[in-house]
């Protein structure tokens, strides 16, 4: 990859953190028409046009991720709520249980900037190879990101994201559910643990956590979705 091309992609990923999700768009396409290779780029404009209510290009650019990664679930996920919201439930179905079985299958020195700076270098890392599934050398990276800052729930996230994806179900489950305890209100662990639990067959945990997501976030179409699909109805009170 050449420097410009890595300089639209490091505009791209910001703009997307950031939720300008109109500018990363811009950056994000040009380094599609020039690199095919990186599913996570596909996967981060689905979320851009599917935000901007451009459902058939969300669908394509989901579809696009999960061709060169297979076993990309955040991708998988998110085709499936674009199906659904289109109307195409079975397709929305059919692509919710794949993502389920795919889910199954010296730092004191340092000041807490430059901590915080070397992990996320780490875990962009992690990105890197995950994007080209090769999840045993992206845990590796994003342990080395939690070595240094063990309370970034979202790096956890990454780790715990890579382990389901790579089939290894309870470490998956053991670290979402340490983001749960860490951080009890921030939804995508619950939703993400919720979907790991499902698939070990422990349904009416499973439920317990989308539950929860719905007490936080009232509304939420993830877990109003994962509900329905499990057969396990609406939130109990």
């Amino acid at each position: 990859m050449d420097d410009l091309l890595k300089e639209k992609l490091a505009l791209g990923r910001f703009h997307y953190l950031r939720k300008e999700y109109a500018r990363a768009e811009s950056y994000l396409t040009q380094v599609v028409e020039e690199n095919q290779s990186f599913a996570d780029v596909y996967n981060m404009l689905g979320v851009c046009y599917h935000d901007q209510g451009q459902y058939q290009k969300a669908q394509r650019a989901f579809e696009a991720a999960l061709r060169i990664n297979p076993g990309y679930t955040d991708a998988a996920l998110n085709l499936a709520i674009t199906y659904n919201d289109t109307g195409k439930y079975r397709e929305a179905q059919e692509a919710y249980q794949q993502a389920l079985m795919r889910s199954g299958a010296a730092p004191g020195k340092l000041d807490h900037y430059v901590r915080g700076k070397l992990a996320n270098m780490y875990a962009e890392v992690g990105d890197v190879y995950l994007s080209s599934g090769l999840y045993a050398e992206a845990i590796a990276e994003y342990q080395r990101a939690l070595a240094l800052c063990p309370t970034f729930v979202d790096l956890r996230a990454q780790l715990a994201g890579a382990y389901r994806d790579w089939g290894r179900r309870d470490e998956a489950i053991a670290e979402y559910a340490e983001i749960v305890r860490q951080a009890p209100n921030y939804v995508p662990g619950r939703l993400n643990l919720g979907l790991c639990l499902y698939a070990a067959g422990r349904r009416q945990d499973a439920a317990e956590q989308w539950d929860a997501v719905l007490r936080i976030s009232p509304g939420n179409r993830s877990a109003e979705m994962y509900l329905k699909f499990a057969g396990l109805g609406p939130a109990r009170a």
